[in-house]
């Protein structure tokens, strides 16, 4: 299974710390965001990293160059930032299978492997880790709603009025029906093409998806107080495994 990484954002919000970098170069516990990233999709089984790009471009492909860990990497540039599903279409090319789709300003330590499970057993046409968050929270997120047997049924970008407080974390896997989709998505209040907006067409198209549910963590790093939160959180998992050790 491919995977495929969206860091192609300027991260606006983490200055100061993108005054010179992209944010998935922003260091957390002494290494890029897209390091923790690409770690982790490698461990899950990543046959490509299909990662796109944007601001600042050159600083991430001289860093990582054409492979990480031995698993190749192929390029795409968004040359606007018009939204998720904008990025997504600059993979098609590159992707002809199920895949893996990480936002690569996260940092996770959560039940990835759960979500990748559910995929190749087949049981779904995708499948999304999902977070619970205060419900005064959920409105600055793409929420979900389920159905009783843990189905998503509705997407909602930062909805005024959640419908759950059920939230997207940043981690899916999809069939390539999912770039059909973005094809058909219309720009939002926001003037972005909304990866939400593309779930939805799935939905209504009679797609199957399964949110699983987060076990674990994840810091979406969006400003400067974030890094440092995720840092404290990464530090405290490594202090607990060197006491089981």
């Amino acid at each position: 299974m491919d995977a495929v990484v969206l860091a192609a954002g300027e991260g606006t919000r983490l200055r100061p710390l993108t005054e010179d970098k992209p944010k998935g170069m922003v260091e957390v516990a002494d290494k890029p965001i897209l390091t923790h990233c690409f770690e982790q999709l490698v461990e899950h089984g990543a046959e490509q990293l299909v990662v796109v790009v944007g601001y600042m471009k050159e600083t991430i492909i001289e860093h990582y160059g054409d492979e990480f860990e031995g698993v190749p990497i192929t390029y795409t540039h968004q040359r606007e930032q018009d939204g998720l599903a904008h990025a997504l279409l600059t993979v098609e090319d590159h992707v002809d299978d199920d895949f893996m789709l990480m936002l690569g300003d996260n940092i996770f330590q959560a039940n990835l492997e759960d979500v990748v499970r559910r995929h190749r057993e087949d049981r779904a046409d995708a499948a999304f880790l999902v977070e619970e968050v205060p419900w005064e929270e959920a409105s600055r997120y793409g929420v979900c709603d389920t159905n009783k047997y843990g189905e998503i049924i509705e997407v909602l970008e930062k909805p005024e009025d959640p419908p759950s407080n059920l939230v997207m974390t940043g981690f899916y896997t999809f069939t390539p029906a999912i770039f059909h989709a973005c094809h058909l998505v219309q720009p939002s209040g926001r003037e972005e093409y909304e990866l939400s907006d593309a779930v939805d067409l799935l939905l209504q198209s009679g797609r199957t998806i399964d949110a699983i549910g987060l076990e674990g963590w994840r810091v979406d790093v969006g400003y400067p107080e974030d890094r440092d939160e995720a840092e404290r959180r990464l530090e405290g998992d490594e202090s607990v495994e060197a006491e089981a050790d």
